[in-house]
């Protein structure tokens, strides 16, 4: 088998397979060795921003000296995004390799009558078995969705665990109120295991304060109050902490996403919990200063920017990083089971912008551009145009920039496509 069959098995699971039950993914691990056991684990949930936690996470890991492995998802561009050993993405071959060890033990566990892992299932037992593989001493994980009853939650004895914020997504699974997602975020707190978790809102934050305490779990709250913004310099965020052990020390993120400095707070509070006096804040500030993070506020052209953005509240965290709320073109798409009306009746309402253009996503979830026009013309008297191809989006924003800039959101699939484009040079 070739790499490119590999990635399409992968791809094609969701073709033939249904959800499978926590109970499922823990016996997929122990067909694969308990390879999440001979790691130390570091778990995320939350609606936005624990991509970008355990993205900060690992990158001071290896800042302090240790081995670490990365694993989250989505991908943008190619599945080995999801699937980090220290600095690198796992090759092709060593992802040819996990693949075929990993499939030799689902078919064993065919053969006793056990369901096909999911997609996700699959990929995370890759990963886990990569990480072990190599010998890392820490594995960063980023649950997919929800938490509770995510196959990333089957890991019984993690290091520490955060929740980054919460906010309405994936409602007709989570649940339709932010108590009921924060329930299922919560579901990744274990007995005695310190949580870690961003301020939100005070329905939010009962929910999980009160699942640590049954747990008898330490609980620690970062608050917005624990960091101060300094300023946006050279398409880099300042700001500083406001606690002792880290000094006067300013802080720089590679990114202009004014909820980043949050995300990086959260980051760094579980770093100085794991290596207390050990640690070493000088060299997580220089990690996390040439960290860049893709798919978050990135600028990927000249004056052309891609944020991830793909729900209300991510959509707000968007508003919130734009300069004096003026982005010139936005370029916008989204899938049809998000609350794509909110976002767009969001970014009407609260910024001031040219023009719209709307493409379409390459995924069968894809909303319909004709629908997409119809409720921004609802919200706004600005000008909306539709162009079906993303080529043919970039193109026309790229022909009418005149100095502009231009934000291309709605969808991490968005996102990935335009990253894709300005690899491939066609720009």
């Amino acid at each position: 088998m070739t790499y490119t069959e590999a990635a399409e098995y992968i791809l094609n699971i969701p073709k033939f397979t249904t959800k499978n039950k926590p109970e499922h993914t823990r016996a997929f691990l122990s067909f694969l060795g308990e390879p999440q056991e001979r790691v130390k684990v570091l778990h995320a949930a939350g609606t936005n921003g624990k991509g970008s936690v355990c993205a900060y996470l690992h990158a001071m890991l290896l800042a302090q000296g240790k081995t670490a492995g990365l694993f989250t998802s989505p991908h943008l561009v190619k599945i080995n995004e999801r699937i980090v050993i220290n600095r690198d993405q796992i090759s092709d071959d060593a992802f040819l390799d996990i693949f075929e060890f990993v499939l030799g033990k689902v078919k064993e566990m065919e053969a006793e009558g056990l369901p096909h892992p999911t997609f996700f299932e699959f990929l995370f037992g890759m990963a886990v078995t990569a990480f072990a593989s190599a010998g890392v001493e820490y594995a960063v994980l980023e649950t997919g969705l929800g938490g509770r009853l995510d196959a990333t939650n089957s890991v019984q004895h993690p290091l520490v665990t955060a929740i980054t914020s919460i906010g309405l997504d994936h409602t007709a699974i989570l649940g339709d109120t932010l108590a009921a997602i924060a329930f299922e975020k919560a579901g990744i707190i274990k007995p005695g295991v310190p949580v870690f978790y961003a301020d939100t809102t005070e329905e939010s934050n009962r929910v999980i304060e009160q699942r640590a305490a049954e747990l008898g779990t330490p609980c620690k709250k970062i608050g917005k109050d624990a960091y101060e913004i300094l300023g946006i310099r050279d398409k880099h965020i300042a700001f500083s902490c406001v606690n002792a052990y880290y000094g006067n020390t300013t802080w720089s993120l590679n990114n202009i996403g004014i909820y980043q400095p949050g995300n990086a707070v959260l980051a760094l509070e579980i770093m100085r919990f794991v290596f207390g006096e050990e640690g070493r804040p000088d060299l997580w500030r220089e990690a996390l200063h040439e960290l860049k993070w893709e798919g978050r506020m990135e600028e990927v052209l000249k004056d052309v920017y891609v944020d991830g953005a793909h729900n209300v509240s991510a959509v707000e965290g968007f508003l919130r990083s734009l300069p004096e709320k003026e982005a010139n073109i936005i370029l916008f798409s989204a899938v049809n089971d998000k609350d794509y009306e909110e976002m767009i009746a969001c970014l009407c309402r609260n910024v001031d912008t040219d023009f719209y253009i709307i493409t379409r996503i390459e995924d069968k979830r894809a909303a319909h551009t004709k629908e997409l026009q119809h409720i921004f013309e609802t919200y706004t008297d600005k000008p909306v145009f539709v162009r079906e191809s993303l080529e043919e989006a970039i193109d026309f924003a790229l022909e009418h920039q005149h100095g502009r800039k231009i934000y291309c959101l709605g969808s991490l699939y968005l996102a990935g496509m335009m990253k894709g484009y300005c690899n491939s040079g066609e720009q």
